[in-house]
């Protein structure tokens, strides 16, 4: 799996807690094992992410990604729903 961080994404991991941390990189490797676990809650954005999707890193925690080609992936910003989509 290979993955290429955004510096958005980079700013915003710095500032998670390591409990965040290790919930999102089981949840990146959920994703690269299987897309459609349910537990990743996966799916198309709209504006401003139209060509990117979501996963549920935990209840309120979301990450916004790419996939780019069979085992590489985009990370594009992480946060809660509300730092993310202002919702």
């Amino acid at each position: 799996m290979r993955l290429i961080h955004d510096r958005v994404f980079e700013r915003q991991l710095k500032k998670l807690s390591q409990k965040l941390r290790g919930k999102l990189r089981e949840r990146l490797n959920m994703l690269t094992s299987n897309e459609l676990n349910p537990l990743l809650n996966d799916h198309d954005l709209g504006p401003p992410y139209e060509t990117f999707r979501s996963i549920n890193v935990t209840g309120d925690y979301r990450l916004v990604y790419k996939r780019l080609e069979q085992n590489t992936y985009y990370l594009r910003a992480v946060g809660t729903h509300h730092q993310l989509y202002g919702t």
